[in-house]
């Protein structure tokens, strides 16, 4: 009866989803306008809409139930009441690892193919270990935080004290399981919540006491901040297109003890000399908007709703707003354009496409292969402007 009722809340959610909004907005939505839903519900039924999106367009000959049994059994180390009445022989290989489990699959369907978990794979970045990134999505990527090294050991005390496992990663990254809550436990403004791929980005910054940055994309200052955290003594701008962003970006400095910054809100698309002439920076960080297919793991909706469309599109916004940026860049110094994507048209083609069209060099450029550390996938490179 369990499963039955279970499967019938699973099939209405999944029957509701549009993919316009991501699924961690949506379901909160959902469950306020069913209000009959008690926790439980909402638990279980969170578990397997988001392990039935893991299993990206495998199998989709099947019928929801049946693929949501095989999404689930893959992704979760406990068996669902639902696997347990469809599946009863899969109990006792519920614990076992992922790649057991999915042996286990292929051996039962035989038209399994892990390619069709991510079926945008031809777009990949080269040096992706593919079958390693298409399992990583039957795992939710963890929760990374980051503080300064010499508080470090005070955290983790704090966090062990409340039998929160954590782990160090280095002096300054901690990882955590998805959905820890840590308002209760630490104080605001002594830890960030970023990736751990995206605060190794940082180590393309270089930056110098007295110099002038730009995050021109800044959204809610992520970058910016951790920026500072490698140098206080510069000269912020930060920008985005949205001013409610930006508001976000007020409070998280605030809480990080940020006071002396500018602010603006620009459209790099459109030619910003009115407002930016007389600037000249020593570093500009372009966190350029991409299609997030790094981070998929995060949000395996996608996986199902993206159009391949949506590549060439972002790739023209990224090569659009580099080049509005680069003439505010002073001759010798570093533009660090990142994406969180796994594509090659937004992460090396655009790399090719700078050097070859605007007086830029290429220092140095990485994927960053966030699959192997349940983290975000992404793409950083380092250009120096040409004098």
């Amino acid at each position: 009866m369990k499963a039955i009722h279970q499967l019938n809340a699973f099939e209405q959610i999944l029957k509701s989803y549009d993919g316009v909004l991501p699924l961690h907005r949506f379901l909160p939505a959902y469950f306020k306008q069913n209000k009959k839903m008690g926790s439980s519900d909402r638990r279980w039924a969170t578990r397997h809409i988001y392990s039935f999106f893991r299993l990206g367009k495998a199998l989709n000959t099947l019928n929801n139930e049946e693929r949501l049994c095989i999404a689930d059994f893959l992704c979760h180390e406990t068996l669902s009441p639902i696997v347990e009445q469809k599946f009863p022989d899969w109990s006792i290989q519920v614990t076992a690892p992922l790649g057991e489990k999915l042996s286990l699959v292929m051996a039962a369907y035989s038209e399994f193919n892990l390619e069709d978990v991510y079926p945008y794979h031809a777009h990949l970045s080269e040096g992706i270990d593919q079958t390693e990134f298409f399992t990583s999505f039957f795992k939710q990527p963890d929760l990374f935080i980051r503080v300064a090294a010499p508080h470090q050991q005070e955290i983790l005390s704090q966090l062990q004290n409340e039998d929160i496992p954590v782990k160090a990663i280095n002096e300054t990254a901690l990882a955590l399981a998805n959905g820890t809550k840590l308002e209760a436990v630490l104080k605001e403004g002594t830890y960030q919540v970023q990736d751990l791929s995206s605060q190794h980005t940082g180590t393309y910054f270089e930056p110098k006491k007295w110099d002038k940055w730009w995050d021109c994309c800044a959204a809610s200052g992520g970058k910016t901040l951790l920026l500072h955290s490698l140098e206080p003594v510069i000269e912020l701008l930060v920008s985005d297109l949205r001013e409610s962003i930006l508001q976000n970006l007020d409070e998280r400095f605030r809480l990080a003890g940020i006071k002396k910054y500018h602010k603006k809100e620009l459209d790099l698309l459109k030619n910003n000399d009115q407002v930016l002439h007389h600037y000249q920076f020593d570093g500009i960080i372009l966190d350029a908007p991409c299609t997030g297919s790094g981070t998929w793991g995060r949000t395996p909706e996608m996986l199902s709703f993206f159009s391949d469309q949506k590549i060439a599109f972002f790739a023209n916004i990224q090569k659009s707003i580099a080049q509005n940026v680069i003439k505010y860049l002073k001759p010798g110094k570093p533009l660090i354009y990142i994406t969180c994507s796994a594509f090659a048209e937004e992460n090396e083609e655009v790399i090719k496409h700078l050097v070859a069209n605007f007086p830029l060099a290429l220092e140095k450029m990485e994927l960053i292969k966030g699959y192997k550390n349940q983290a975000d996938t992404m793409f950083v490179a380092r250009l120096i402007k040409k004098g």
